[in-house]
């Protein structure tokens, strides 16, 4: 009878731990699948994207680090440490750099942040601590402060703005800078 108790409390006790490490090793598993859907998708390094148009590259896109998040609820895509963009177009060169950015798929709005610096083909430049720039509309705007200089000269140092991305637009709130006249437009208007 001893060694038939013995024995059913050896087995119980077997079974008690192999339920005690299986349950163990699911919860490890339920825990990592937890996790995954917090990793990205997708990851880089040393990133430097070309793109092209009928074999012409139009831009170019390098970042040291990329992170994919399109399976994600609302989709983006993440650069943690900065990226630097060049854009062509009539030969011409633009160039962006921020030390964060975030785009995001489905609205096609791009989150530049911290040291942005834009300069366009034409010598405008742009420094802002962020910039959004939303690409279907072709627009760019901040409501942080910001310092441009205008292709004619003119710097303007303001709290926020909104402009194409062209900079022909642009509308400028709580602001201060300085203008350029040309003295001879002027007497040729009259």
């Amino acid at each position: 009878m001893y060694i038939k108790l013995h024995s059913i409390i050896s087995v119980m006790a077997i079974v008690f731990a192999i339920t005690l490490f299986s349950c163990e090793g699911n919860y490890n598993k339920v825990q990592q699948l937890q996790q995954a859907d917090n990793l990205p998708l997708g990851e880089g390094k040393g990133v430097n994207l070309k793109y092209t148009d009928s074999g012409t590259v139009v831009a170019n896109l390098k970042a040291p680090e990329f992170h994919d998040f399109g399976n994600k609820e609302f989709p983006y895509k993440e650069f943690p440490k900065g990226v630097e963009l060049y854009f062509w177009e009539d030969g011409k060169m633009s160039t962006v750099f921020s030390d964060y950015a975030i785009q995001y798929d489905e609205t096609g709005l791009v989150d530049l942040r911290e040291n942005v610096v834009v300069v366009t083909s034409d010598s405008v430049v742009l420094k802002a601590q962020q910039l959004y720039w939303d690409q279907s509309r072709q627009w760019v705007f901040t409501d942080q402060p910001y310092q441009i200089q205008l292709k004619d000269g003119s710097v303007n140092n303001g709290a926020s703005f909104d402009s194409n991305q062209d900079f022909t637009t642009f509308i400028s709130r709580n602001n201060q800078g300085t203008q350029l006249i040309d003295k001879n437009k002027l007497e040729d208007d009259q």
